[in-house]
């Protein structure tokens, strides 16, 4: 009775998946500005985020995107294109600097965890040919990759690294503190690590132990039995630990994101810090 809204239905009046005025007031002045009006018109910049917004939602390829969003071949050049230049990296940066102003980000204690993500057939093949620099590997859950993220204290992504599904959290945990910085207000270094952080057994070893120890950074991680030492264990910050879990499962409900497609890891390290955005939105204009 109805026409398929997936496959660009009659429903063309849902917004599930689009920008609210709110979002798109707070984006747009950190986007190219638009071209003029003048020769071939150029897509609405407002029209295509939305429409790359339901490519990431729904999973479906580039060229089921409905065509209310324009042409799909403007989708995804404007999305690779962007991509290229940086901008997906600067929203997601400039989502943070404005609730890290408000108070709104926590420093007090951050979370690291590790995800498999599986791969999709068409995920191999890249033009690199290297699968590995791809972030694309075997483990016990078959083709796949790793997604390592870090999260603040109330649960938002701070940063994240991929690497090939059969690699540990351990090796990737100091370039995850590394990374995340975030550029605080007027002159002076960005501010980069927590004053705690909190994992599971994954990162329970000596050579992170001292790394946090030489940085400053108190840890909550439980110890495996095979380990001699012991120490105090806060188990109470630990079971809040399941902030980290939640913001995983939020992100996988973008079904771009639950299952890889992308041949190349930059790709789709893009569609993470797209979600991640989204998130960052919501949080802030949370009452």
């Amino acid at each position: 009775m109805f026409a398929n809204p997936v496959l660009g239905g009659i429903f063309h009046g849902m917004n599930r998946h689009e920008l609210t005025d709110r979002q798109w007031n707070t984006l747009q002045p950190l986007l190219p500005p638009q071209k003029p009006k003048t020769g071939r018109p150029a897509a609405d910049h407002r029209r295509i985020l939305n429409g790359i917004l339901w490519f990431l939602r729904t999973g479906v390829p580039w060229r089921d995107v409905p065509e209310r969003y324009g042409p799909w071949s403007t989708i995804a050049s404007r999305f690779y294109r962007w991509r290229k230049a940086g901008l997906w990296a600067r929203l997601f940066a400039a989502v943070q600097q404005p609730a890290d102003q408000a108070g709104q980000l926590d420093w007090d204690t951050h979370y690291v965890d590790g995800t498999i993500v599986r791969a999709h057939q068409h995920a191999a093949g890249a033009p690199t040919g290297d699968a590995d620099a791809e972030a694309l590997g075997r483990s016990q859950g078959g083709f796949s990759t790793k997604v390592h993220v870090r999260v603040e204290g109330h649960g938002q992504l701070m940063t994240l690294v991929l690497t090939p599904g059969h690699r540990h959290e351990a090796p990737v945990f100091p370039q995850l503190m590394a990374q995340g910085a975030v550029q605080r207000a007027g002159r002076g270094r960005p501010r980069r690590r927590p004053h705690r952080v909190v994992g599971d057994k994954g990162y329970s070893s000596g050579t992170i132990r001292r790394y946090c120890r030489q940085h400053g950074i108190r840890t909550t991680i439980p110890r495996k039995r095979t380990e001699c030492r012991t120490g105090p264990f806060d188990r109470a910050i630990y079971r809040t630990r399941e902030r980290v879990e939640r913001m995983i499962n939020q992100m996988k409900q973008n079904r771009r994101i639950a299952t890889r497609y992308e041949k190349n890891a930059v790709n789709y390290h893009a569609l993470w810090l797209i979600a991640a955005t989204l998130l960052w939105l919501k949080f802030a204009n949370t009452p």
